[in-house]
């Protein structure tokens, strides 16, 4: 089979949807010798692209090829240039993430894969003219598409139910973690104490801290993880201070500048911004405790990863996280501040509840794998012939 792939994300520092194709496009040419694959991408840099395919692990893989097409922008990507191409040089399959090109023949079959569809439920926390483009697009996407993919049980069912989509038209499949983590879960590899304080001078970060890794939007609460950590800080012999990792690009949450003001926390939070995948293992494991404090996820690939390198996790307790972690994390209601607070002190003042989540964590990373993913993604590919 021809098979196309969107990459357009990966190098573009896109956390969570970046890491999604990039590891599922590095696994699938670890396992395919047989389908023909054509990864498309906006970028035009030869030494971009270059890198690309190295970190791939495309070298002497003939079945997969970088195809470089210019576009004016997101919009005229799926709207002209992926059609205008697609017409001429056609392929079986073709993978995005929720927006389709519209106008490509029939025969091409599509496939996308949708992450969470939070827009649906928190439209305050998205730009008017994204939540217009959103609701316009993604339900004429979902009728194109041929096979949606969620990527947790509990991303599929929203989807069914919130688009009132034929169930056999939407699966799962689960996300995991990279190679280098998964070698860190099964004691393959360590962070050497070095690493940790290699890192911790790179960023600046202080000896202590919880650690939030992700975007900064609205629907990732954070406010609610500054309050709490305020809370903490008032204990008696706390030296914890709290960083706060990812860009402060589109829709970021600037009640964050704002809770921190108000408490008066400007020495105390740690903004070290995007951290490169090179970084994250070791300032996930330098990590007292690991927090994911949000409204609405369709995964959280970041829970697996502090799982990964044995740093123990809190997160809110909504039905992805629990779907992922199981009885591996501490979960908080995340409406009530307290009762973060709680869970974080739970396991920064007692040592044995600290090791044994910690333990617990490795074990459940271990239970997801891309290669695993990548075999399943085939297996849909392979349906369609």
């Amino acid at each position: 089979m021809k098979i196309g792939i969107d990459i357009r994300n990966i190098g573009k520092k896109r956390t969570g949807d970046e890491t999604v194709f990039f590891n599922l496009t590095k696994n699938l040419a670890l396992i395919d010798f047989e389908n023909e694959y054509s990864l498309f991408t906006d970028i035009t840099d030869r030494g971009t692209l270059e890198k690309i395919a190295r970190d791939l692990g495309l070298e002497n893989k003939n079945n997969f090829k970088i195809i470089s097409l210019a576009t004016m922008s997101r919009f005229s990507w799926n709207f002209w240039t992926v059609p205008k191409y697609l017409r001429k040089n056609p392929v079986d399959v073709y993978l995005t993430q929720y927006i389709t090109p519209l106008f490509v023949p029939k025969k091409i079959k599509i496939v996308t894969i949708i992450h969470d569809i939070s827009f649906n439920f928190f439209p305050q926390f998205i730009k008017i003219s994204d939540l217009i483009f959103l609701k316009t697009l993604i339900p004429l996407a979902l009728k194109r598409a041929n096979k949606i993919i969620g990527v947790s049980k509990f991303t599929r069912d929203e989807i069914v139910k919130y688009y009132k989509i034929d169930s056999t038209k939407v699966d799962f499949i689960h996300n995991a973690v990279s190679d280098d983590f998964m070698e860190l879960a099964t004691g393959k590899k360590e962070i050497m104490d070095s690493e940790k304080k290699t890192v911790k001078e790179k960023y600046n970060l202080p000896e202590k801290f919880i650690l939030y890794i992700g975007t900064l939007q609205p629907r990732k609460n954070l406010p609610l993880l500054i309050e709490a950590f305020m809370l903490l800080k008032n204990d008696s012999g706390n030296d914890l201070k709290l960083v706060i990792a990812g860009g402060r690009g589109h829709n970021y949450d600037k009640l964050i500048d704002k809770t921190i003001k108000e408490n008066e926390l400007g020495e105390d939070v740690f903004f070290p911004g995007f951290i490169p995948e090179m970084d994250k293992a070791a300032i996930l494991a330098a990590a007292q405790v690991f927090c994911f404090p949000s409204l609405y996820e369709g995964f959280g690939i970041p829970i697996l990863e502090a799982m990964s390198v044995g740093t123990p996790v809190v997160a809110s307790d909504i039905a992805p996280h629990r779907e992922i972690a199981a009885g591996a994390a501490l979960f908080f209601n995340p409406n009530v501040v307290g009762e973060l607070a709680e869970k974080i002190r739970e396991l920064v003042k007692n040592d044995v509840v600290h090791d044994n989540f910690a333990e617990k964590g490795r074990k459940q990373a271990l239970e997801f794998s891309w290669k695993k993913t990548a075999e399943k993604m085939v297996a849909v590919f392979e349906s369609f012939d």
